[in-house]
């Protein structure tokens, strides 16, 4: 995968990335996004692709992308298809910093240190150039307004954007509620990225510890609550480690 275009990672912590105060809007259910997110860039690159509910890895061979083919390795090393909302509900320490970290470097983002309550070392982040996240949210924009179908890369950032809760703060207040009805309804056009914000929105309802069971066959008695199957173990991308300022707190 060449890096002459951002994946939707980077995308999607710009678009949640307030340009005023540096932080990022709904932080947790971001990390969840994130994790979200690498699943449908694997698949827009031919990697992985759904089975189901599931995610099965097609094409093992590395990405180029060293985040990207840390998740896809992990995937690999499963050996069958993994759950969606299992693998997006896994421990995800260090993701959004990561990510973070990898925009500062490629000079979209710059560290602001600060300090909370006067004691606490803090970290947040400003964007270096505005225009991109104004273009990203354009591309939002057209496919709301116009009511076209998006491309495949678009229709998944609005499905994960809706499923993260950054409808309120692309479009905020009342005027922004049909925009925010519109973005939600954009879920449709990419089956991928429909699977993983249904996944996304899933964990955030609780729903990652219930999977799906099949009707108990005729004559038999259905599994009573003691009796619900484990689900698999959800594993995610690890933390990766901090340097210099990155050590301090993440951005919120």
């Amino acid at each position: 995968m060449g890096r002459s275009r951002r994946t939707l990672p980077e995308e999607l912590l710009l678009l949640a990335l307030d340009p005023t105060t540096g932080t990022t809007a709904q932080p947790q259910s971001l990390d969840l996004g994130l994790a979200g997110a690498q699943l449908v860039e694997l698949a827009l690159a031919g990697r992985i692709a759904p089975d189901g509910d599931r995610i099965a890895v097609v094409a093992p061979r590395p990405t180029g992308d060293p985040t990207l083919d840390c998740a896809l390795e992990l995937l690999r090393r499963r050996g069958a298809p993994v759950r969606a909302v299992n693998w997006i509900g896994g421990p995800r320490l260090g993701l959004r910093q990561t990510y973070l970290s990898h925009l500062e470097r490629c000079g979209m983002v710059h560290a602001v240190e600060g300090q909370m309550c006067g004691v606490l070392p803090t970290t947040r982040y400003q964007a270096t150039d505005t225009a991109i996240s104004r273009e990203i949210k354009a591309r939002l924009d057209s496919a709301i307004r116009t009511g076209v179908p998006p491309d495949p890369r678009t229709a998944a950032l609005a499905a994960l954007a809706h499923a993260v809760g950054l409808g309120k703060h692309l479009y905020p207040g009342n005027e922004g509620r049909s925009s925010r009805s519109r973005l939600r309804d954009l879920i449709r056009h990419d089956p991928m990225g429909g699977l993983v914000a249904h996944a996304v929105m899933d964990v955030q309802n609780g729903a990652a510890a219930q999977p799906r069971r099949s009707p108990a066959p005729a004559g038999r008695p259905a599994a009573g609550p003691g009796a619900r199957p484990a689900p698999e173990p959800a594993r995610g991308v690890p933390a990766q480690p901090r340097h210099g300022s990155m050590a301090r707190a993440a951005a919120h």
